[in-house]
């Protein structure tokens, strides 16, 4: 039952990180979002890095609690938000951004279709009129678009 708690809980995510993204990071949080979009950061974090901040917190807690209780069901949620975390900063700041030069070349259609997805994001410098606001569900379109364009 825990295993199915964490799975559900990680798959959950995904609509979660789209409501936040579009809601919450492009919404009354741009300020901290803003320079992810427009580089005008000058270091090697960025205002939006805050978001791990802000997000592993009621993870902690949901683990901490829970673990207090015999690793209930609130540790599990807990679990499954942070493999989520973990999910995202691996695809999205390494793999995506290259903030750690690390897994720069990939053959794999989904992958390609991800960070083709990220671009179509990114290439929106303001907060209004953002496409592809989740993470790991990339719509067909991105697949189509990124195969379409590479086609030799």
């Amino acid at each position: 039952m825990n295993i199915l708690i964490t799975l559900l809980v990680f798959i959950l995510m995904e609509g979660a990180t789209w409501v936040i993204h579009k809601y919450v990071m492009h919404g009354f949080l741009w300020v901290l979002h803003k320079d992810h979009h427009d580089h005008s950061n000058e270091g090697a974090f960025e205002k939006n890095d805050y978001f791990f901040v802000i997000f592993a917190l009621p993870t902690i807690a949901l683990m901490y609690f829970g673990s207090l209780q015999n690793y209930n069901y609130l540790f599990f949620i807990g679990l499954g938000i942070m493999l989520y975390g973990m999910a995202y900063f691996f695809v999205h700041d390494i793999f995506i951004h290259q903030r750690i030069k690390y897994f720069k070349h990939t053959n794999s259609r989904y992958f390609l279709a991800l960070r083709r997805a990220h671009k179509q994001h990114h290439k929106h410098l303001g907060k209004e009129e953002g496409e592809c606001f989740g993470f790991l569900y990339v719509p067909f379109k991105y697949f189509r678009m990124y195969f379409k364009s590479h086609k030799k």
